[in-house]
């Protein structure tokens, strides 16, 4: 008998070509599956339904919602979230059957590190420099409401890690990164133009961007990734440069608009 259950709780739109490299992943280490499907046409869930009976067919209030969604269905000890388009290693899914067995843990979340893969290429730098938090204990955790870029909270203590990666095949092809970018850049400007925030500085603008592409390029060690890590950094620098252009018109707009109201 498992001393930890956990809940897997993944959330789908048309990801027939990459959803069951997830299932497969997690499958092992899962005492349930719980899907939530915002409208897929593409096959994605005959593949689901392979794996799990926990599938749940709704609109897309956005990310963060729809997580909290998938979080309230779970009924283990554990939430594990992992995206359609991510898969843990076999060195992640030891670590998390050896982590089943322990008979105490004192942590109430465990961060596990990106392997971004792009272009047929893992990367272990740069963009994969990162831990996300996506194991927690089920009590006391929520996701904020956020469209993109939603916060898993979790209750007060400590946090650990899992060895091994959570493999993150971002995209299909370049065209697909591109597309992707864009939709999170305009989703973040509308982000923080809804939290209050303003930019009314070009300037800022630009410094923002080339902040980006130094911290991932230079101080998380993207050079290391050779030229798919040249591409990323840019790439990237490019999504914070649309996202603070599209608040930067947000906040003129709104600028003109209470100049109107006052006129």
């Amino acid at each position: 008998m498992d001393k930890q259950t956990i809940s897997v709780c993944i959330i789908t739109f048309n990801e027939a070509d990459r959803i069951e490299r997830c299932l497969r992943s997690v499958s092992p280490i899962a005492d349930e599956i719980i899907v939530f499907d915002s409208g897929s046409t593409d096959g994605t869930l005959e593949i689901v339904r392979r794996y799990t009976d926990k599938v749940w067919q709704t609109d897309w209030p956005g990310f963060g919602v729809q997580k909290q969604r998938a979080l309230e269905q779970a009924c283990f000890e554990w939430v594990l979230f992992v995206d359609a388009d991510e898969a843990l290693d076999d060195t992640a899914q030891q670590a998390l059957l050896d982590f089943k067995q322990r008979t105490e843990v004192l942590e109430v979340g465990f961060k596990i590190k990106w392997g971004v893969v792009r272009h047929a290429k893992l990367l272990r730098f740069g963009r994969s420099a990162r831990s996300p938090l996506r194991l927690v204990r089920r009590e006391g955790s929520f996701y904020s409401p956020d469209l993109v870029h939603e916060k898993l909270n979790h209750r007060p203590g400590k946090i650990g890690r899992i060895k091994g990666l959570l493999l993150h095949y971002t995209c299909r092809d370049y065209g697909h990164a591109l597309e992707k970018l864009a939709k999170y850049a305009w989703l973040g400007s509308q982000k923080y133009f809804s939290k209050g925030k303003r930019n009314r500085s070009l300037l800022v603008v630009v410094l923002r961007a080339w902040w980006t592409f130094f911290l991932i390029y230079i101080l998380r060690g993207g050079f290391l990734d050779g030229r798919i890590g040249f591409i990323v950094a840019v790439d990237y620098m490019q999504t914070n440069f649309n996202k603070h252009v599209g608040l930067w018109l947000l906040s003129a707009q709104a600028d003109t608009k209470r100049k109107d109201d006052v006129g």
